[in-house]
């Protein structure tokens, strides 16, 4: 599906959904069209039922005989049969097309929209995803995508049926009789009028349900990713305060909804009555008085419930429908979401030499804005991002605005100078918040600089497509996250193709194979969901191994020994010397132990690089570098 542009706010959910794609649309015009016969067979049995009643009374001067020239009653009624059967098999043939045609448009509409929102989801930058929960952004993928298939299911047909049924029993009122027809229409404009009350009255009742159920979904999200920490400090009864509070809060938005929803069927009934009374009172005089046919009245009779009595299901379909836009608004106010990020065109050279260039690079986390644009619902409401600054941001609101010259964001990096040259091991230390993890992230494509050049082999990192820049970096961070699946699927990640020979290489080279082996299934064994059934060592080495798999022309570790102990550190270490040998390589560290074997180390202070040298010189210097070994090393305390 092709990528949707921005709208204007006040452009109807629906029109912009069915602007998006054109492809849909002739499925749910045939759609609309089985679903307009369906209803039209389904009134002609009371059509029929009249003109029976015709032959009963009238005999040899009712409408089937005149029409069809048939005087024997048996015989009509014999016909009148037959018709009957074939509108029934007709009316139950276009149910059915009709129900298979909304059901699989449906299925494929909410499926191209749930991955084209994944993919861009994928494209946008890390900064978004650092300004919104994760659970918010759950809640728009699965739960908006599977309303919108409900409503497309059900929702949409009821309301071709609504709108078939009006017309076409209108029209058989209109011929028998105008006057009939007047009063039998004359609940409708306040059926629709107190339909169009009830809409505008539902629809914030709704969002607001939309908003709850997200921060509900984003709580529960998150404490079931923290639930060690939950255990560590006991806080079960707190966290399960906090979503008993928050699911009442749904409850209770909910409650508001119904209540005004349910509200609505009683009324409707109210003015039915009117309406059948009506057409049973007039219509019965003008009967009697042989203004009009016998079972011309009992058509009209039938006609009258069936006229005005599926109105009642209207309450269903508003909120059908209500639901389903409140939901199509948030999904689609995420793909307006724009790509911060664009990838280039060029492609790093094949061997790539892997040297690697920082120069005058600016860079600052901007504070999340908070937003509250006035859109359907809001993803929901984020941790602190890299600004310290919680959010409650709108899908369709715009990102957060980069640096720049924003007097109020933190920079970090002021005018970085860093030059790796291909084939080297370059460290980069300092104190916590230095920005050496910004660094690896701006490489990495994450973050846009907002000052300056990151360049790979003396091209800027923004000419070049993202799949060859991240095709040449072999990335371990701090996060030793391990997808659900086996060893062997994890170590495969970042090369699909590689043969069981190349994992056992690059786990040997991790100091991985040994444990690996000893599991119950070897590489074949499940690692749970984030590696759960791993220790934190055995993890950080896999991703150590995954990283290697890949042949990277440049090694990126971020901190990749903190979650070892010091016998499997220096086992690593041996290991990565190997790996890193005629390979680029950027280590970021706080023990400076491990990196003191380093062609070159970049101590970085107030964002710029402060020394730099190798181990020996920088302890020559008695600088910063010097300072933080004494500390580690035990030499100040």
């Amino acid at each position: 599906m092709a990528r949707s542009t921005p709208s204007a706010p006040s452009v109807h959910p629906l029109v912009r959904l069915w602007r998006r794609d054109r492809r849909f649309r002739a499925r749910a015009g045939r759609a609309a069209v089985a679903t307009v016969l369906n209803k039209l067979f389904d009134i002609a049995p009371e059509i029929l039922i009249g003109v029976a009643i015709d032959v009963v009374v009238r005999t040899d001067d009712s409408f089937v005989a005149d029409l069809l020239g048939v005087p024997d009653r048996e015989d009509q009624l014999l016909v009148l049969a037959g018709v009957t059967v074939v509108a029934w098999a007709l009316e139950s043939v276009s149910q059915y097309v009709s129900n298979v045609w909304w059901r699989r448009l449906a299925q494929d509409v909410q499926h191209d929209l749930r991955i084209d929102a994944y993919r861009h989801v994928q494209d946008l930058d890390m900064g978004w995803f650092e300004d919104r929960a994760s659970g918010r952004l759950l809640t728009v993928l699965n739960d908006d995508v599977n309303q919108l298939e409900r409503f497309l299911d059900i929702g949409a047909s009821k309301i071709i049926l609504t709108i078939t049924n009006v017309v076409a029993v209108g029209a058989v009122f209109v011929v028998v009789s105008p006057l009939l027809a007047l009063m039998a229409f004359l609940p409708i404009p306040i059926i629709v009028g107190g339909s169009l009350l009830f809409q505008r009255r539902l629809g914030p009742r709704y969002r607001a349900v939309r908003e709850h159920a997200g921060r509900l979904g984003g709580l529960i999200g998150g404490n079931l990713g923290g639930i060690a920490t939950i255990k560590a400090f006991g806080a079960e009864d707190r966290e399960a305060a906090r979503v008993a509070d928050e699911s009442i809060a749904y409850a209770h938005a909910n409650r508001r909804a119904i209540a005004l929803s349910s509200a609505f069927v009683p009324l409707i009934r109210m003015a039915i009555l009117v309406g059948f009374v009506l057409t049973l009172v007039l219509g019965g005089r003008a009967a009697l008085d042989g203004d009009l046919e016998i079972g011309l009245y009992s058509v009209l009779v039938f006609m009258t419930q069936r006229l005005l009595w599926p109105l009642t299901e209207l309450g269903e379909t508003l909120d059908l429908y209500q639901r389903g836009v409140a939901s199509i608004g948030r999904i689609l106010g995420l793909l307006d979401t724009p790509v911060g990020i664009r990838p280039g065109t060029r492609e790093l050279p094949s061997p790539t030499p892997g040297a690697v260039r920082f120069d005058g690079v600016a860079f600052g986390y901007a504070p999340a804005a908070f937003a509250d644009a006035g859109g359907d619902v809001t993803v929901g409401t984020a941790a602190p991002g890299p600004a310290g600054a919680p959010a409650d941001d709108d899908p369709d609101a715009p990102a957060a605005p980069r640096v720049g010259g924003d007097a109020s964001a933190r920079p970090v990096l002021r005018g970085l100078d860093l030059d790796v040259g291909a084939g080297e091991t370059h460290a980069i230390v300092g104190a916590t918040g230095a920005g050496k993890s910004t660094v690896v992230k701006l490489l990495l494509r994450l973050y846009e600089p907002d000052g300056g050049a990151v360049e790979v082999d003396g091209i800027r990192v923004e000419e070049l497509s993202l799949t060859s820049l991240r095709r040449a970096i072999g990335y371990v961070g701090q996060d030793t996250f391990l997808f659900d699946g086996t060893v062997a699927d994890n170590l495969r990640y970042g090369a699909p193709d590689a043969d069981d020979a190349a994992l056992r290489r690059a786990a040997e080279l991790a100091e991985a194979d040994e444990f690996v082996r000893a599991l119950p299934q070897g590489y074949d064994t499940p690692v749970g969901e984030r590696g759960v059934k791993l220790s934190g060592g055995q993890r950080q080495r896999l991703t150590i191994a995954r990283a290697i798999v890949r042949d990277p022309a440049i090694l990126v570790l971020d901190e990749a020994t903190s979650a070892v102990d010091n016998e499997t550190e220096a086992a690593i270490q041996r290991s990565l010397r190997r790996v890193s040998r005629d390979r680029t390589t950027i280590v970021i560290a706080h023990r400076l132990s491990t990196i003191r074997h380093a062609h070159r180390i970049h101590v970085l202070h107030d964002g710029r690089v402060a020394e730099s040298g190798t181990h020996d010189e920088l302890l020559a210097v008695r600088g910063r570098y010097a300072a933080l070994w004494a500390v580690q090393t035990g030499e100040v305390v």
